[in-house]
């Protein structure tokens, strides 16, 4: 059986994986109606000069504005790394239906050292919204995203 989870969270890492090549931090996030990728973003913190330009927030941003909508519950967002709080406010206030994500920030902070580590559970569980959350697919394959990776900060 295939598993939609995992085709959308490949794609999800390799645009990780050209942020990265791109001389940004290594995240990428795809947003999902159905079977049908409808956006992509890449952390572009340092092509934009912005330390908010997640790969999740840019996205959100985007798409959103782009479309003219504020709702996003018919949404799945697959993103390289558990999610932020700032990215995790932006799902919240976006009311995003379903959250998929690899690495957690648990193994983030074991790579990148120390940072805002709050879960993006522990924000959904604070939240009027919670999206659907699915942990650590294809996580193996998340973790290789940062083989080698220096963190700036």
């Amino acid at each position: 059986m295939i598993n939609k989870d995992e085709i959308f969270m490949k794609k999800a890492i390799k645009v990780a994986l050209q942020a990265r090549k791109e001389g940004n931090e290594p995240f990428g996030a795809i947003l999902v109606k159905g079977e049908e990728v409808v956006m992509v973003g890449e952390n572009k913190i340092n092509t934009f000069c912005d330390p908010t330009h997640h790969a999740e927030i840019g996205l959100i941003r985007k798409f959103c504005s782009e479309n003219n909508i504020f709702d996003l519950n018919e949404y799945t967002l697959y993103t390289s790394c558990e999610p932020c709080v700032m990215c995790s406010g932006a799902m919240v206030w976006s009311n995003l239906g379903k959250i998929v994500y690899s690495v957690s920030h648990d193994q983030l902070a074991e790579i990148a050292g120390s940072n805002i580590m709050i879960a993006c559970n522990e924000v959904f569980e604070k939240s009027p919204q919670r999206p659907e959350l699915v942990e650590q697919v294809l996580n193996e394959e998340g973790l290789k995203v940062f083989d080698g990776y220096k963190f700036s900060h």
